[in-house]
């Protein structure tokens, strides 16, 4: 078991009780209940994911962006500012253990709606009669008008979200809810705009014929009004024509357009692997200035994090490494807002220990398991691992990046790192990689101290 030196280190100053959803991006939002400054709630968001599937086993906790895509889904969910509770309905216990960390509320759904055959609608008719005995249903009444929403005549709203979507805007939410509570609209779905040109083949003909367009009329792009390709996404509808229609599509029925790159649904091995792939940019994208890391600790990979992973050797053998002064500065800073710093390195070196020593932060090295270092440190600080960010750049990483809540990587990791990654940096190791995450995690500290509350005015004595 690797040692675990302390150099200067303050020791953390953990926020007790803080139990707040984030993000896909990882901004912090509150979990919909129990929010006193917030608008009353809009709509149910419910999300079925049952442990099987044919296609690709275990899908709904396969990771994307370093989060399982049960996880991802609820987190979207919980940031769309219209949604006042996420459910999610399965039948998997690792599943329902995933969405209750995400911040969800869990109905056991029943062996007989869990199966293949099983359609997603019967699965939400049971989730909505569940809530509805439990006295859960969200339900805006129609007095309870705020801001720019026209809430119509308050009938309760439910939002419909696949988890096999992981790259769900929480604005569109919002718009497309505003559009059905506001009764516009019965029901809208998310579909990505295209004008690709559509063929079918016409046995009878013995050719192939044009679908959506004359094919001896090619019309230029900017001539064709688009079609719409349903994503899969989600479903916003009035809760009561879903029960009376027992199906998704009735009534009036929008489209909320949403972008191309969010349209990936996942149904096999080569549709995760793509949507791994574009994580690291779909996900930045999703926030307005990166991602807000909100954390109360940071741990680290030396070697390629800390350093650019080259060593120079002199004549007498001897070793150093290049690292960034930058890289100190942050790390300096978030020494001063109390959040601790631990380096874990797989290698025996003095040069680690003595820049330990010069950031004044702890380090363990030698460590041949660092999940395993890791997870005995956070206990020992007393600080949850899903409150924890990761920062690697190898395999040997990969323990450690699969137990925090923020496994971030490099940009010239490993494959491996990367897929892991919920989020990956612009700078590279030894070249103010640290410094970014560094500005990540005070950027979010700062975010969150603007969003509490102003003490209440003290009152006179009567």
């Amino acid at each position: 078991m690797a040692s675990v030196e302390l150099v200067e280190a303050p020791r953390a100053a953990v926020l007790a009780g803080r139990a707040a959803a984030t993000r896909v991006d990882g901004s912090e939002v509150s979990s919909g209940t129990g929010r006193a400054d917030a608008a009353p709630a809009r709509a149910t968001a419910i999300i079925p994911a049952r442990g099987g599937s044919v296609g690709l086993p275990g899908k709904n906790l396969a990771r994307v962006g370093g989060v399982p895509l049960i996880a991802r889904a609820v987190r979207a969910a919980l940031a769309a500012e219209r949604i006042g509770r996420v459910v999610v309905t399965t039948d998997d216990a690792g599943i329902a253990d995933a969405a209750r960390a995400a911040g969800a509320t869990v109905v056991d759904r029943p062996a007989g709606l869990a199966g293949s055959t099983a359609s997603s609608e019967s699965a939400l008719l049971h989730a909505l009669d569940e809530l509805e005995l439990r006295g859960e249903l969200e339900v805006l009444p129609p007095e309870a008008q705020d801001g720019d929403l026209d809430v119509g005549d308050g009938r309760p709203v439910t939002v419909f979200i696949q988890a096999t979507s992981p790259f769900i805007d929480p604005a569109d939410l919002d718009a497309a809810i505003h559009r059905v509570a506001s009764g516009e609209r019965d029901v809208v779905f998310s579909g990505a705009p295209t004008h690709a040109f559509l063929w079918r083949d016409d046995a009878d003909a013995g050719s192939m014929a044009g679908v959506n367009h004359e094919a001896s009329r090619r019309l230029r792009r900017q001539e064709r009004e688009p079609e719409y390709l349903e994503t899969g996404a989600f479903y916003v509808f009035t809760t009561e024509g879903f029960r009376a229609a027992g199906h998704r599509f009735f009534g009036r029925i929008g489209v909320q357009p949403v972008d191309a790159d969010h349209a990936v649904e996942i149904d096999d091995p080569a549709d995760l692997e793509r949507a791994r792939a574009i994580a690291p940019h779909v996900d930045r994208g999703l926030g307005p200035n990166g991602p807000l890391v909100d954390v109360d600790a940071l741990v680290t990979d030396f070697d390629g994090v800390h350093t650019d992973d080259t060593v120079m050797v002199d004549q007498l053998g001897r070793e150093s490494v290049r690292v960034s002064r930058s890289d100190g500065a942050g790390v300096a800073r978030l020494r001063a807002a109390g959040i601790p710093v631990l380096i874990l390195s797989a290698e025996q070196n003095p040069v680690v220990g003595r820049r330990a020593e010069k950031l004044g932060v702890e380090c363990a090295q030698g460590v041949g398991e660092k999940g395993e270092v890791l997870r005995e440190w956070a206990e020992r600080r007393g600080i949850p691992l899903d409150r924890i960010a990761y920062l690697g750049n190898d395999r040997g990483d990969l323990p450690a990046l699969e137990l925090v809540g923020w496994p971030i990587a490099v940009p010239d990791a490993a494959p491996e790192a990367l897929a892991a990654a919920r989020h990956v940096l612009s700078r590279t190791g030894g070249r103010g990689a640290v410094r970014e995450l560094a500005d990540l995690i005070l950027a979010a500290r700062d975010a969150a101290a603007d969003e509490e509350p102003d003490p209440a005015p003290a009152r006179d004595p009567e």
